[in-house]
């Protein structure tokens, strides 16, 4: 039996990132994101509280970096979400560089987006960021054999809302559409 428990947003957890920004004079500044998603093949959507500083900047330079954590540095990468850029100074947090569309990307993070925001739009109080990928760095080790993101390599860490925890991620369980074609066949479904 299944409880109705009102009108709770259920689709977590989901990527916990740290958005890289270049705002006024040069200075980087990061915050912790986990509202991210897929909108096509070519686009994400990253979503963040219109009060947060680099709003400012994403807004002004329309574009951003995206950097996936890993448990090497979640605890510092939590911090960026603590404190406001526009009294604190985050910049020295990570090591980093510009890569070729001279967004920040954090040297410690296993995969990192460079990315253009083509559209925006706000609702209940957050900008929603609607981007294309301009670059995507990947740590060589972290590849598969066709050049691809291994996510059991790169096991990149999970962000739940209801109880505030981060989670692992790493482990295979199936290949995908072959999963639901052997489940077919052995279910005489086809």
């Amino acid at each position: 039996m299944k409880q109705n428990i009102g009108q709770k947003l259920a689709l977590y957890p989901t990527p916990a990132t740290v958005v890289g920004t270049v705002g006024e004079g040069g200075k980087v500044n990061w915050l912790l994101v986990a509202h991210v998603g897929i909108v096509s093949h070519s686009k994400l959507l990253l979503s963040i509280h219109s009060s947060h500083h680099s709003v400012i900047a994403i807004d002004s330079t329309k574009r951003l970096s995206i950097n996936i954590i890993d448990e090497a540095f979640v605890a510092a990468a939590d911090y960026t979400g603590t404190v406001s850029g526009a009294k604190t100074d985050k910049s020295a947090i990570f090591a980093y560089h510009l890569g070729e569309a001279g967004m920040p990307v954090i040297e410690q993070s296993p995969l990192v987006m460079e990315c253009e925001v083509v559209d925006t739009y706000e609702i209940d109080g957050f900008k929603n960021y609607i981007c294309s990928i301009l670059n995507t760095y990947v740590e060589e080790e972290k590849l598969d054999e066709k050049g691809k993101p291994d996510y059991s390599r790169l096991k990149p860490v999970l962000f739940e809302m209801p109880t505030y925890k981060y989670l692992r991620t790493g482990e295979v369980i199936g290949d995908c559409v072959k999963m639901g074609k052997a489940w077919a066949e052995h279910e005489d479904r086809v």
